[in-house]
């Protein structure tokens, strides 16, 4: 790791246009042709396959006028196609906005409105749910359906996927640097909306050496994809180490705990990156006499349960390595092969500076909580900013460190613990929620007075989503009627298990909702359970 730092700490103005995503693809061509790069389903797909699809992905979306800084909207699961328009994007400097396909209304309508998407591409299963906001997306020009389907507004252009691609490859070169951003990635709001993340491309690239530098990946190694790409870490810690490293890449449609274990014998893969509660999941299936006969040898992400640490590492005889990170900087925090503690997120990764400091920012002494901090010593390795927010951008520094907002200690070795978030943002299931944007939907509904989302622990890990609601006099409302409401407007995922009534909200001298003290109380016994009620969320 350390001749790592000196190396990255020493680069030259070579860096500047070859520390880009799409670079570094063009680099594996150079070296390895069309060796294996990734599987998918029956397919396989070389390093050359890949360049020449996103090619003519970027031909295409010049041909529609696509230029550098633009914003293309992506509205799509895991395939093949999603890379080559990943790549063609980056090779045009244009940025990309993968949303979560989950969401549906006005938070949809927002993150596309927000990043200023020009395009939009969606594949089928989730075009009706574009079309229904596109109305209030002027600066949408144009859809390119995938799949099928078709777009009815005649305010914009419709196209298909075949169309996009219908070419030789060949575009005018555009020239793209390390600090030219890439990707908008939204992450949760607290006291507002979700925010932009406008990523460069040195982050990428460097996320992308970090993690192979953590896990020592060699091009004997297969990475198993499973998290979906319109998620940074599917792109920034699966499929960018896997380029860099020349190790081969699976990449399924999902995860499913049925299916995984088969895959993993089946492709040969020796690491996969978890997120959440997957480990639970895995560990819930009957143990079999095989279950260390695999080929797995390192599982590498965060959030696994303290108490199943040395049951996942035993049952499937696999190392686990645990890190702390956000998308604004990517992985500050992390455990690697050569440096690891059970129970911590590791030491600060090369080319970071971490501290745990009290509420002035004074360094607080080993073994005491405070406030997470941090910053990068190498150029363009995390957010140049959140999107159109330059107040939020703002407060996230202080004294030229960033705030996580996350609460942790430092032990004497320099190991760091999570201990908790200390903003708003609820977690569940390896998704990022915003309780503002939650509250917000709630207290739409015309008989709700005021709302506020909390996380109570969940026996899988991480957070399940409870909302404390206070009606408006005379209005009576259903836990079911309010989470029918809910299903219209938010994602799957976002949707309460909890619903508790008060006739108000618990207040500060200043009229701010104690959200503390409601997370105190948690589950009570007025609290409805929906799961206890057989209430089912649609997908």
């Amino acid at each position: 790791m350390a001749a790592d730092l000196d190396r990255l700490m020493q680069l030259g103005p070579e860096a500047v246009t070859g520390r880009t995503v799409h670079q570094a693809l063009r680099d594996r061509v150079e070296a390895a042709g069309n060796r294996e790069f990734y599987r998918f389903k029956d397919e396989v797909f070389g390093y050359r396959d890949l360049d020449e699809h996103s090619n003519r992905v970027a031909a295409g979306l010049q041909q529609m006028g696509v230029r550098k800084g633009d914003k293309i909207g992506i509205l799509m699961g895991n395939r093949p196609d999603f890379l080559a328009l990943w790549f063609g994007i980056c090779k045009l400097g244009a940025i990309e906005v993968p949303i979560n396909t989950a969401h549906v209304g006005p938070l949809l309508a927002y993150m596309l409105g927000h990043a200023d998407c020009r395009i939009v591409v969606a594949e089928e299963a989730y075009l009706g749910r574009l079309e229904a906001v596109l109305a209030e997306l002027p600066a949408v020009e144009r859809v390119v359906t995938l799949g099928g389907g078709e777009v009815s507004n005649p305010a914009v252009v419709a196209s298909t996927w075949d169309e996009l691609v219908d070419n030789d490859g060949a575009f005018e070169e555009v020239e793209v640097l390390w600090s030219d951003p890439f990707a908008i990635l939204f992450t949760s709001g607290t006291s507002g909306p979700s925010k932009g993340s406008l990523l460069p491309h040195n982050y990428g690239y460097t996320m992308g050496e970090i993690v192979t530098a953590a896990v020592e990946y060699t091009e004997d190694d297969c990475l198993y994809n499973a998290l979906p790409l319109f998620h940074g870490n599917a792109q920034m810690l699966s499929t960018m180490p896997a380029l860099l490293s020349g190790a081969r890449m699976v990449l399924t449609e999902r995860f499913s705990a049925s299916g995984f274990w088969p895959d993993i014998r089946r492709y040969g893969c020796t690491e996969f990156n978890y997120i959440g509660g997957v480990l639970p999941i895995l560990l819930k299936a009957e143990p079999r006499p095989d279950d260390a006969d695999n080929p797995l040898r390192v599982l590498f992400g965060g959030g696994c349960p303290p108490d199943l640490f040395d049951a996942v590492e035993e049952r499937w005889g696999v190392t686990l390595l645990e890190g702390y990170g956000m998308s604004e900087m990517g992985l500050p925090l992390l455990n690697t092969l050569r440096s690891r503690r059970k129970g911590t997120v590791g030491r600060p990764a090369f080319g970071c500076q971490v501290r745990v400091v009290d509420d002035y920012g004074v360094e607080v002494p080993s073994g005491v909580a405070g406030e997470i901090i941090m910053r990068p010593a190498i150029p363009y390795t995390m957010l140049l900013e959140y999107y159109k927010m330059p107040d939020k951008t703002v407060d996230a520094w202080r004294d030229l460190w960033f705030r996580t907002g996350d609460s942790g200690r430092r032990d004497d070795e320099g190991y760091f613990y999570f201990v908790d978030r200390k903003k708003d943002a609820l977690r569940r299931r390896g998704e990022n929620i915003s309780s503002w944007e939650v509250e917000r939907i709630v207290t739409a509904h015309d008989a709700v007075l005021e709302s506020a989302a909390i996380a109570v622990k969940s026996v899988e890990s991480e957070d399940e989503v409870m909302v404390v609601v206070a009606l408006r006099p005379g209005r009576t409302l259903s836990p079911e009627e309010l989470l029918d409401h809910c299903q219209e407007q938010m994602a799957y995922f976002m949707v309460p298990r909890y619903v508790r009534f008060m006739e108000s909200l618990p207040k500060t001298p200043t009229e701010k909702v104690q959200k503390a003290a409601l997370r105190e109380e948690g589950v009570t016994e007025d609290t409805w359970d929906r799961e206890a009620a057989g209430y089912v969320v649609k997908r």
